[in-house]
């Protein structure tokens, strides 16, 4: 259950900034307090199965850093570096990634339920198996990625697509509107055509009208 601090309040392995090494050292001592990581260079370190519960990594660096399985539960990731991080079977429920950058991350069955995330780049991230439900993807860009067997359940799904974008097996429900790239064109399309791109891509997911009073 995500947010009851089911994991481990412990680093496996530390990174190679001195200063970052030193916070998570008081971090591991400090009882219940969230980690407060925001800007700090964690390159290196071994997060995983770690108890980050409504931890701050605004603008950290977190390129290729594992985060497999850890509880990353209504965490703070604004501007945060991503790329190439293993997020794999991570909570990140109710976290916010807004400006956050996930290019070739590993995302692969990570819970991103109702999590926040606007302006990401998530070209070529890996979400197979990932749920999304109630998520809010807004301005996402999804080019490469692949959702294989993702799920989403009224999911805002105001993404960017393209050719190379595996949506095989994503199921449930999203509202639009998306753009895809198809060639040199860059469209927006929503209701029966997003349907229709989608599925006809193996996904099976009905795209809802828009709520009222929004994305009008």
């Amino acid at each position: 259950m995500p947010g009851t601090r089911s994991g481990e309040r412990s680093v496996k392995t530390p990174p190679a900034d001195a200063q970052a090494t030193a916070v998570l050292i008081e971090w591991t001592a400090s009882g219940d307090s969230p980690l407060n990581a925001a800007g700090l260079d964690l390159r290196g370190a071994d997060l995983s199965d770690a108890d980050l519960t409504e931890g701050l990594f605004t603008e950290s660096v977190l390129r290729d850093v594992n985060l497999s399985g850890s509880d990353l539960y209504r965490s703070h990731l604004e501007g945060a570096e991503l790329e190439g991080a293993n997020l794999s079977g991570a909570t990140l429920v109710k976290a916010v990634l807004d400006e956050s950058s996930l290019t070739g991350a590993n995302l692969d069955r990570a819970d991103l339920g109702s999590v926040e995330a606007w302006a990401v780049d998530a070209r070529g991230a890996s979400f197979r198996s990932a749920k999304l439900d109630g998520a809010g993807l807004l301005d996402v860009k999804l080019q490469g990625a692949d959702l294989s067997n993702a799920s989403v359940q009224r999911t805002s799904f105001q993404v960017f697509m393209d050719e190379q974008t595996t949506v095989l097996g994503l199921t449930g429900t999203v509202f639009g509107p998306a753009h895809v790239t198809e060639g040199s064109e860059l469209r927006a399309i929503t209701g029966a055509d997003l349907e229709a791109w989608l599925n006809s891509r193996g996904a099976h997911v009905q795209v809802l009208p828009p709520l009222r009073g929004y994305g009008q």
